[in-house]
């Protein structure tokens, strides 16, 4: 893969450890090896919050570990925590307007033309993000369980009211999410009026971020032009392109966030979920399936998850290698 000028690609992960906020690892770039660096800065946040005097030295690390030219341990991603165990801020957008067009048309409404330029994004819940074998813990299947692909950024901290122009520069570290959902709870709380809680259990996040100079040629207009890999239960569900049909890049998303607030280093702005015109792409969540079947035939027939379901979220780069390791999630009831 063509790599960007700059050369300061990285893959980073954070191991669970006794510490909530766990330990941060410096990752090759096959995902078989790694090397905490306690030396340099213990945690990622640590790392985002001073990232100019420490990515220097990050690097060199990442460099000797492809290198073979340093001790290191193997990469286990079932022992990877979220990238952030805990994050200071989590906002999720709605790039994909396929998807929120099909999910609008399926109860009769049209896609309002203010959404053409004004993007949509929630806050949601940061105090407990999920690693990414996590289990997706549900007390009740009747509450609808659906998972949601996603692609994910990581900023350091970023001006108020931040151009679009400038916006892109903060953008340190790309990640793929799946954002649970709970589709039966969801209508009651839009219908008061006030936003989501219950219906956005924790979110999933890969087990590796990677900077934006890591994605090479993929990585263009900040935007990630890859294809998702979907699989629900051991079967291809989608790999709609992450990249074709975005209507909101990711600069422009962190200046929307940014229109009345500073952010702090360590927000994550997720993408919504992946979503292309072309349905032969398959799917990245189960309702727009849902929506889809019932635009074309006049009922839903897929279901939604049940517990011992499992979910597997991948993007490959143009040779087949992973490059943010997998999303593989089971889910369970509530202990």
């Amino acid at each position: 893969m063509a790599r960007l000028c700059g050369f300061l690609e990285m893959k980073l992960a954070t191991l669970k450890s006794d510490s909530r906020d766990g330990s941060l690892a410096v990752v090759n770039r096959d995902l078989t090896r790694a090397k905490t660096v306690p030396g340099i800065v213990p945690t990622l946040q640590d790392a985002l919050d001073d990232w100019a005097g420490v990515e220097p030295q990050l690097l060199r690390v990442y460099r000797a570990l492809n290198a073979g030219d340093c001790e290191a341990i193997p990469f286990d991603p079932c022992r990877a925590a979220a990238p952030l165990p805990r994050a200071y801020q989590w906002l999720d957008g709605s790039a994909y307007l396929s998807h929120v067009e099909r999910v609008r048309k399926a109860r009769g409404a049209d896609l309002p033309k203010s959404l053409l330029d004004d993007p949509l994004m929630y806050q949601g819940a940061s105090d407990v993000m999920l690693g990414p074998c996590d289990p997706v813990e549900v007390a009740s299947e009747s509450w609808g369980i659906d998972f949601e692909a996603e692609v994910g950024v990581i900023t350091d901290d970023v001006e108020y009211g931040i151009s679009i122009d400038k916006a892109a520069a903060h953008i340190k570290l790309v990640l793929l999410i799946n954002d649970v959902s709970l589709r039966h709870l969801i209508p009651g709380e839009l219908a008061k009026g006030f936003g989501f809680l219950h219906g956005k259990p924790a979110s999933a996040f890969s087990p590796v971020a990677v900077t934006p100079d890591e994605l090479g040629a993929a990585w263009q207009d900040s935007r990630l032009h890859l294809p998702l890999t979907v699989h629900w239960n051991g079967h291809l569900f989608g790999e709609a392109n992450a990249g074709s049909d975005m209507q909101f890049n990711f600069a422009r998303l962190i200046a929307h966030a940014a229109k009345s607030r500073k952010l702090t280093a360590g927000t994550i702005i997720g993408s919504g979920t992946v979503s292309n015109y072309d349905l032969t792409t398959g799917y990245s969540c189960i309702v727009e399936k849902r929506v889809v079947e019932i635009i074309e035939t006049g009922a839903a027939a897929t279901e939604f998850m049940r517990f011992g379901d499992r979910i597997r979220i991948e993007m490959q780069d143009r040779q087949g290698q992973s490059i943010f390791g997998a999303i593989e999630q089971e889910v369970r009831p509530c202990r």
